[in-house]
């Protein structure tokens, strides 16, 4: 390697030394103070092979050290972060990057034409503020729709913790709590994310966490708009605490004229009614898992008809308050099945089995063979009453007695 620090030193003057490195927020970690180790020349960078100065530093408590991994001008070529190669715009690989904005740069791979090349881009970053991105992703770099759904709008935190501990999975790790490493269990050898590789990603080729991301891309859910027409109104959820009327007419007023919004700040939602189906149409796709207002990502959906909806309640009511049908056909009136014209004692065809005569009383065995003698039909109304003769040892009379009717009684009254 000629421009290895080992070797020849006759091409120092192209080294990189830089005050402060190119990163991401994920990598840089949720704290505002960090304290940083900085190395001039420490180390060559693992894509053009140039000594760089690195820098190391812990973003957060109970996370590995990170440190830059590729030199400032690799990564400005590709507007990519030092550490963790992913596009500092988006947060994705540069292979979803670059097929959503359907880029293509083959960067030379021997080592004399990747040296020349390299050069040439540093002429480019002396003119360049250093805030934007060159060569071919830097003309190309621009809004996508793919890109805006795939996004990450909050840092993954996640991808700063330690490396799994290789004593713990063995069963011989002694430092429990105090150790560093994470106590999990890793990876299985023949899932694709477990190998990864840095030339790979930042060439954008064989990066199994590309493929996953472009897999998921292809199921994603789109927003269809509802077959009436006569609704124009969007549903706008997951709104920041601090949210206002006039940021969201802001961020809607560009698809067409708004008729009215509905601020609802209890449950972090609005909606937005436009005057024509066409302006809310184009909204709807212009918005839908693409809008972040305050760090947010905001939901949009179709709202539903209040027609329909009070249609629904009221279907709903009378379903529930509705009277049971009649239970029988012969009287339509009769909603409670009470049928006072017939009372029927036994199920019709049900018939009684005659009684032994020696299980009854010889005294009583007259009146009982009458009344079971002959198979039991059904009569109507008071003919069932009267047709069951009374138990023995009983009056016969068909008329009440009161106590109060005893003559002994009104006579005591009369005194």
């Amino acid at each position: 390697m000629s421009m290895s620090k080992t070797t020849n030193t006759y091409n120092r003057q192209n080294w990189e030394d830089a005050e402060f490195p190119i990163l991401c927020q994920t990598c840089l970690g949720d704290n505002p103070y960090v304290r940083m180790i900085k190395e001039r020349y420490g180390k060559e960078c693992k894509i053009c092979t140039r000594p760089f100065t690195i820098f190391r530093w812990c973003p957060g408590a109970r996370m590995r050290f990170k440190k830059t991994e590729i030199c400032q001008t690799c990564a400005r070529l590709k507007n990519v972060c030092q550490t963790c190669l992913l596009d500092l715009e988006y947060g994705l690989p540069i292979q979803v990057r670059d097929a959503a904005l359907k880029v293509v740069e083959n960067l030379p791979q021997s080592e004399v034409n990747k040296e020349y090349y390299i050069q040439n881009i540093d002429k480019e970053l002396k003119d360049a503020d250093g805030t934007e991105a060159i060569g071919v992703v830097g003309k190309t770099l621009a809004a996508s729709d793919m890109l805006s759904k795939l996004a990450r709008t909050a840092p993954y935190y996640k991808r700063n913790r330690p490396h799994i501990c290789s004593f713990w999975v063995k069963g011989e790790c002694k430092r429990g709590e105090e150790c560093p490493y994470r106590h999990d269990k890793p990876n299985e050898p023949d899932d694709p994310l477990s190998e990864q590789n840095i030339k790979d990603r930042y060439y954008g080729r064989n990066d199994p966490v590309a493929e996953k991301i472009l897999k998921r891309a292809a199921s994603l859910p789109t927003l269809e708009p509802p077959e009436d027409r006569n609704i124009t109104t969007l549903y706008v959820g997951n709104l920041p605490e601090d949210i206002t009327e006039p940021m969201i007419r802001d961020n809607f007023y560009q698809y067409g004229e708004i008729r009215s919004i509905a601020l609802v700040p209890r449950q972090q939602c609005a909606f937005v009614q436009y005057t024509k189906r066409s302006a809310s149409e184009l909204a709807a796709e212009k918005t839908f898992n693409k809008l972040v207002i305050g760090g947010h990502k905001i939901t949009i959906k179709w709202a539903h008809s209040q027609a329909k909806q009070s249609v629904a309640k009221t279907d709903r009511r009378f379903e529930i308050n509705a009277i049971p049908p009649p239970m029988t056909a012969n009287n339509p009136n009769d909603f409670f099945n009470l049928q006072q014209e017939q009372v029927t004692v036994l199920p019709p065809g049900m018939k009684l089995h005659q009684i032994p005569p020696s299980l009854i009383p010889a005294s009583s065995y007259q009146m009982y063979s009458q009344a079971y003698a002959a198979p039991y039909s059904m009569p109507s109304g008071a003919a069932v009453l009267n047709s069951i003769p009374p138990p023995p040892g009983s009056s016969v009379s068909n008329q009440i007695h009161y106590p109060s009717q005893d003559p002994s009684r009104l006579g005591a009254i009369k005194k």
